[in-house]
């Protein structure tokens, strides 16, 4: 059964910055690491959003939501099956729990991106929470 494992998160006052990671283990029987993670987030009454994605499987290209372009970074860490966001200049809008999604099928080849959606991934972490304090 595949796991993501997210560490990261915390309170932290607006304009500072806080590190989210990922770990996703490989899913015995896909024998391989997951084409597309991403990073979403969630508040209380809203839709869950994508934040940024990134294609594991080549290209390595990420994508962000609009909000946050200029301000996280996501990128793979030192082991391919894990997943980094960096976030700066934070805001008390980016108060949420944050989800650390994955899918290991040839379907998200190619869609790999913020438009993909929630369904788009099989895999969920629990979530970590993002505080903002103005």
């Amino acid at each position: 059964q595949v796991q993501l494992v997210e560490s990261g998160g915390g309170s932290v006052q607006a304009a500072g910055s806080l590190n989210l990671s990922c770990e996703a283990s490989r899913y015995r029987d896909y024998g391989h690491n997951p084409y597309c993670m991403a990073w979403f987030r969630e508040v209380p009454g809203k839709e869950r959003e994508a934040v940024a994605t990134i294609d594991m499987f080549m290209s390595g290209i990420a994508t962000y939501a609009d909000s946050v372009k200029g301000r996280f970074t996501i990128s793979q860490g030192n082991a391919k099956n894990t997943l980094l966001l960096q976030m700066a200049n934070l805001k008390p809008e980016d108060t949420a729990m944050y989800y650390c999604a994955a899918d290991y099928h040839v379907d998200i080849i190619g869609r790999c991106a913020v438009t993909a959606g929630t369904s788009s991934f099989g895999y969920w972490g629990q979530g970590t929470q993002v505080s903002v304090s103005s």
